[in-house]
């Protein structure tokens, strides 16, 4: 099923460097902020930001809703033309070209827990995927002792069904909060696996365990010779709960929930110690990296994040939004929003797709949420 519907955008910049008291709350150099004029004129035909005399700053954006009705979907995948969304419950959408769902369930050894944050996260498909049938999954589930954990494992696709085919890495601290689970395969080749501090702060500054880190390893769940920690799966630590992750020109960036508001892009390198929860913000601390830039006071909830026409763009949950982030002059803008919270966002090179996360107890669903949207931008 497919459903356009129409909406004009205008944007405008403006400086938000400062708060009310004149305190740098901020290292944002530019931030777009969405005009009045958001008009929904309703699900009828096409989703559109028209352009009028604001030079290059404006864009027409066209939105479809490729599906609807998904079931709090967290990640986009797509192979062949067809989509793989996960939904946090523990099944898969298998999305055809057509918009038409079938929902298969992931059958692990230790079963999926979906509560609150937690459930069925980030997903990879492997390069032959098409041969075999197999992806890589992050999924949250109860350790016999009753704690809360997250584990990375292989499943292949069989039948109608997923089932799990090994374990790359488990015992990951996870709760009902901050669980991170986005999960990438780098330029390098090597998986990335970003993970949240599991709602003790302090865990994250504890490379003993793997809470609040980006991991790196092989497809196989090894440990690369060429971390920046022996034998540790550790990339980077100290993160509260980054979200996405991607990359542009071999340089690495993650999004990343902050304390209420501060919320972070952040250039990952490797062994670097992001702050959490020593500092954040624009604080500053001796062998602490600061963020790329960060929301101050307001707050994006970014999650998801994606290369278009080499622009980094990302998805806001709280915001509501597809943000880009212009990595050179250090700014936010706004591109898209009106359909709520956005959980991840995904490209082919051609379109952008992205999903909203209305039903995840957080958001205001209307009929049809949650749905996978196609994307246009004509500039």
């Amino acid at each position: 099923m497919m459903k356009k519907c129409s909406f004009f955008i205008d944007w405008r910049v403006f400086n938000n460097d400062k708060s009310s008291n004149g305190r740098q709350i901020n290292r944002v150099k530019v931030t777009m902020i969405l005009a009045a004029g958001l008009f929904l004129s309703g699900c009828e035909s096409e989703e559109t930001g028209e352009q009028g005399d604001g030079g290059d700053s404006r864009e027409e954006i066209t939105g479809e809703t490729i599906a609807e009705n998904l079931d709090v979907p967290w990640n986009i995948a797509q192979t062949n033309g067809t989509f793989y969304i996960t939904e946090r419950d523990g099944m898969i959408a298998e999305i055809d070209s057509a918009g038409d769902i079938q929902r298969e369930p992931v059958k692990t050894e230790e079963a999926i827990l979906s509560r609150g944050e937690g459930g069925l996260l980030g997903m990879v498909m492997k390069e032959d995927f098409a041969d075999n049938g197999e992806a890589i999954v992050y999924h949250t589930y109860e350790a016999e002792d009753g704690s809360i954990m997250n584990r990375i494992v292989t499943v292949q696709k069989e039948e109608g069904e997923w089932s799990e085919t090994g374990v790359l890495l488990d015992e990951i601290p996870g709760a009902a909060i901050h669980n991170g689970g986005r999960l990438e395969i780098g330029p390098d080749g090597y998986l990335y696996a970003a993970t949240g501090d599991a709602d003790e702060p302090d865990w994250s500054q504890n490379r003993d365990n793997h809470a609040g880190a980006i991991l790196r390893m092989t497809l196989d769940g090894e440990i690369p010779g060429d971390n920046p920690f022996p034998d540790s799966y550790i990339y980077s630590y100290g993160h509260r709960n980054p979200q996405g992750m991607t990359w542009l020109d071999d340089v690495m960036y993650s999004t990343e929930h902050g304390p209420v508001a501060q919320d972070e892009i952040n250039v990952i390198e490797p062994g670097r110690n992001y702050g959490w929860p020593v500092i954040s913000g624009d604080e500053t601390e001796e062998g602490m990296e600061t963020p790329l830039v960060h929301s101050g006071q307001d707050t994006w909830a970014p999650s998801g994040m994606t290369i278009f026409e080499g622009r980094i763009l990302f998805a806001g949950l709280r915001g509501e939004a597809l943000y880009e982030l212009d990595p050179e002059e250090e700014g936010i803008s706004l591109v898209y929003d009106g359909a709520g919270r956005i959980r991840d966002v995904w490209s082919d090179g051609e379109y952008l797709y992205a999903i909203t996360s209305n039903t995840d107890g957080r958001g205001d669903p209307v009929e049809g949420d949650d749905r996978l949207i196609r994307l246009t931008v004509n500039q």
